[in-house]
């Protein structure tokens, strides 16, 4: 199968049914995203304007169901893809220099992006002029600390983590079964086997989830319009015009910049070939609900399967470039002039460092809460000012995902140009289409992809 064809199940614009005769047109998977989108902000206003009341609850349980079914593969989905991502490395050649060099980038992204977002902050003032003042604000349920976090890694059972859905402590149990099964060798490819059929009927059973994307955008988008309202946007309009610049200028600015400049790759070429897992990613909220299709068009682009294995689920539980480094550092800025807080070159040398030290608090899940009270308590900023920001989250946490999923995909795109493992043809015939079964791609004795 070549890189870029497309799946017989969700192909963009081939007709439909078999033989002669009257074939109905199938409509492409993007344009049903986009039916979805504009379907929910009529609902939405619709439904705040009219007062209807059966229709907020639909919106609202259709939106919640999305979530709730994306949810519901989050823990074992995790938990395998990082425990198959680990084993898989032993098929790559200088696995722990793809690794280091992975986590680099990772961490130069993430400072050029939390520059770029105290940049916008400390030029617009978004927290001035609001009209919002500290009463409005109310203390989070769960706060994130340093001491949380470090301890909360690692559980006190098997159990917990997977019932409270802790992304990170999922996260620290499968590394710990990877590595052992490294260690075990031939001994543990029994486990590996069964991993990897478990992983294989997981994302199998998310595609069908994520095939009701069009319907959960209707559902969310319209419960957000019918809930928020433009009077509360309009009042967080200088803010949420920041994060969405702010995320503009780390994906279409700073991606194509690198991918020009140090991968030496088509930027136009890589958004043509993630396409698909960033409007998923703007729809879902879900870095990890996203995982599978970010895996799917990496792989496509022309990154060795058993590196993009590793650097794809590695990135859904680290690299948050939206939602942990443009977010917090705009939203500490905002909160800290709400509250009449003055900061200083100290102040903003933390959030950077919160940034690229703390994001895996934000684990992949919808939302970045845990590491905004992260900041907020490292900085000695009023956890209160949480509460002014939860009303708008939503809104702000599409723009987020998006830019988390293309960092996702552009890192091992990078790194694999880099390290002239990347298969150039792939890269250059990949398309827009989306993707539904795994991209079937042989590889050579050392784990670089040959051409099909």
């Amino acid at each position: 199968m070549s890189a870029n064809s497309a799946s017989p199940e969700i192909d963009a614009g081939k007709p439909s049914g078999s033989g002669s005769g009257f074939r109905i047109p199938s409509v492409p998977f993007w344009a049903q995203i986009v039916a979805g989108l504009v379907l929910g902000v009529l609902l939405g206003w619709l439904t705040r304007s009219q007062d209807i009341d059966w229709l907020y609850t639909t919106l609202d349980k259709v939106g919640h169901i999305f979530v709730q079914l994306l949810k519901l593969a989050v823990a074992p989905l995790v938990f395998f893809a990082i425990m198959v991502s680990i084993t898989n490395l032993r098929k790559v050649n200088n696995a722990a220099r793809l690794a280091g060099r992975t986590l680099l980038w990772f961490m130069i992204t993430s400072l050029i992006a939390v520059a770029i977002g105290l940049a916008i902050g400390l030029i617009t003032n978004p927290g001035s002029g609001t009209g919002l003042t500290p009463k409005d604000g109310a203390k989070p349920e769960n706060a994130g600390s340093w001491l949380d976090f470090l301890t909360g890694v690692i559980p006190t059972d098997v159990i917990t983590p997977f019932t409270e859905l802790n992304v990170l402590q999922i996260v620290f149990l499968a590394a710990v079964a990877g590595i052992a099964a490294l260690q075990l060798g031939e001994k543990a490819q029994p486990i590996l086997t069964l991993s990897e059929s478990v992983l294989t009927l997981l994302q199998k059973a998310l595609w069908w989830v994520i095939r009701l994307a069009p319907l959960g955008t209707v559902g969310l988008i319209g419960y957000a319009i019918a809930d928020y309202g433009w009077d509360l946007i309009g009042k967080y309009a200088t803010f949420t015009a920041d994060v969405y610049i702010g995320c503009a200028l780390v994906m279409f600015g700073v991606y194509p910049l690198l991918l020009a400049t140090v991968a030496k790759v088509s930027p136009l070429q890589f958004f043509k070939g993630a396409w698909p897992a960033i409007q998923l990613a703007f729809v879902s909220r879900s870095s990890v609900g996203t995982m599978p299709v970010t895996q799917k068009v990496t792989e496509r682009l022309g990154v060795p399967k058993e590196y993009a294995s590793f650097a794809v689920p590695f990135g859904a539980t680290t690299k948050m470039d939206g939602c942990a480094a443009i977010y917090p550092s705009l939203a500490a800025i905002f909160i800290a002039q709400i509250f009449d807080v003055q900061l200083g070159v100290g102040d903003y040398v933390l959030i950077a460092f919160v940034s690229v030290i703390g994001s895996a608090a934000t684990a992949g899940l919808t939302g970045a809460t845990v590491m905004l009270t992260l900041t907020l308590s490292t900085l000695g900023l009023p956890l209160e000012g949480v509460g002014l920001l939860l009303a708008i989250d939503p809104i702000l946490d599409m723009m987020r995902t998006a830019t988390n999923v293309a960092g996702q995909a552009m890192i091992p795109v990078l790194v694999s140009a880099r390290e002239k493992i990347l298969d150039h043809d792939a890269y250059n015939a990949a398309s827009a289409s989306p993707v539904d079964e795994p991209e079937v791609r042989e590889t050579g004795p050392k784990g670089v992809p040959v051409a099909a």
